[in-house]
């Protein structure tokens, strides 16, 4: 039964970091590269030329998100077993926290394809001036980016937990919980900033994010050589 259980562990482990890295590469591609290079927030007809002069690219940055999305459920899976034997209540709450999360992003996702088919649809190139059509594009850019905003206060309470439970455990660095706790105050310190203050503009996460690395690096590990008994 132990070996049963160590053995679906290290299984488990192997996929989740493989899944986290795929998921570290991908959403900084859509966000970073594409959507802060090509959406201007205060500049609706700007943001409208440049999507439409690279749609192409738009069209893979969405469709990258929603691979993260797809990732996501399979990572909330794979730690959830990695993390059972330590807490079984626990271990299914940070999974349950972490699929909500996945459908809050993929909501927030679609606001992307909304906004795409606002300036490409025949429909809306029609019917529409192109000032409203570009209008109507950048409320789902906003929508998009509320949304995830939102939803990283969840992703921030599934870190909290997976960073209890570490703690607790005799299989992780007790460290490495330490900085996950950091990394989640960091996303949840950051989303009612932003959602109670109107001026809040300091990105906290963007410092304390080293745990989910260092997480990615310890799964590997672990997937690798497996858990203790």
């Amino acid at each position: 039964m132990i070996i049963e259980q160590q053995a679906s562990q290290k299984k488990a482990a192997s996929i989740a970091a493989f899944s986290l890295l795929m998921m570290a590469m991908l959403g900084p591609f859509a966000y970073l590269f594409v959507f802060q290079s090509l959406i201007v927030f205060d500049e609706a007809t700007e943001t409208a030329v440049n999507v439409l002069g690279s749609e192409g690219v738009f069209r893979s940055a969405i469709a990258s998100l929603i691979v993260v999305v797809i990732l996501d459920v399979i990572v909330a899976w794979s730690l959830y077993t990695v993390f059972k034997p330590v807490h079984d209540t626990l271990s299914l709450l940070a999974a349950s926290f972490r699929v909500v999360y996945a459908g809050m992003f993929g909501v927030a996702v679609h606001q992307l394809y909304n906004a795409l088919r606002i300036l490409t649809d025949d429909e809306f190139l029609i019917g529409w001036e192109e000032a409203e059509r570009s209008a109507q594009a950048m409320l789902y850019f906003n929508a998009f980016n509320n949304g995830w905003n939102t939803a990283l206060i969840i992703f921030g309470l599934h870190l909290l937990v997976l960073g209890y439970m570490m703690i607790k455990s005799i299989y992780f660095p007790k460290l490495l919980g330490i900085l996950i706790l950091i990394a989640a105050l960091g996303y949840i310190i950051d989303s009612f900033g932003l959602i109670l203050f109107e001026t809040y503009s300091f990105e906290l996460s963007m410092y304390t994010f080293i745990g989910e690395l260092l997480l990615i690096i310890w799964l590997f590990i672990r997937g690798r050589k497996g858990f203790p008994s």
